[in-house]
């Protein structure tokens, strides 16, 4: 899905009319020294006829648990990836290929916003599952299960997903909304109209991982819009 120019100039209306610059990089994954790995095991991988990162997770308690893009301060914008999750082989029944996009993360890891898949949802018999399918939280004082108990629905979401097969999706920030769009569909499959992080939040852009998850990323794109 191509960034239009009619999405970029919305974005940079409600940003800043006057002043507002666009900054659009395609990021490299391959032989990228600008990349950090937390609590995650990385390696480049041709993966389904593409050049990919490969990203599993190493099984520690956190949430942090990402390759970070170093020397980035991302605050509004789109952030454009091709991703893939499944459970890993040693995984437990409750891992569902958890594979998503951390953003405005800050400098010593304790604060970011994320959105992400649970592939193994996409196409479950449970109707309750599929509802289950995206998710956004935000770390580390509203995590999964508070929204899901204090707000159910309100951060979560269905779209068809298949684990281990390529997803191609859109991320949308502008000051504390975002929009996820998934598949290249032109309406979004969820929107967070209140980032927890709050409107003026910036930081780096990470690939994420949940536990027990074999992941893929190809193809980043990063539109910074200031």
């Amino acid at each position: 899905m191509k960034t239009s120019y009619y999405l970029i100039c919305l974005i940079l209306f409600s940003v800043n009319p006057a002043f507002a610059q666009i900054k659009k990089d395609s990021i490299s994954l391959i032989n990228n020294k600008n990349l950090s790995s937390l609590n995650v095991f990385a390696t480049e991988e041709l993966y389904l006829g593409k050049e990919s990162l490969k990203v599993i997770d190493i099984g520690e308690n956190t949430e942090v648990r990402f390759v970070k893009i170093n020397n980035l301060n991302f605050g509004n914008g789109i952030i454009e990836i091709d991703i893939s999750g499944k459970p890993s082989a040693d995984a437990s029944e409750q891992a569902r290929g958890f594979v998503g996009i951390a953003f405005r993360i800050n400098d010593d890891n304790s604060k970011f916003e994320c959105i992400y898949l649970r592939p193994t949802n996409g196409r479950a018999e449970d109707q309750v599952r599929r509802n289950h399918s995206v998710q956004y939280v935000s770390y580390p004082d509203f995590p999964w299960f508070r929204l899901r108990q204090e707000f159910p629905e309100k951060y979560e979401s269905y779209v068809d997903l298949i684990p281990g097969e390529w997803t191609r999706i859109m991320i949308e920030i502008s000051g504390e909304i975002a929009r996820l769009y998934v598949h290249g569909n032109s309406q979004p499959t969820l929107i967070v109209n209140d980032l927890k992080l709050g409107p003026d939040s910036k930081g780096s852009i990470g690939l994420w991982v949940g536990p027990g998850t074999e992941a893929h990323f190809s193809d980043l794109i990063i539109t910074e819009i200031d």
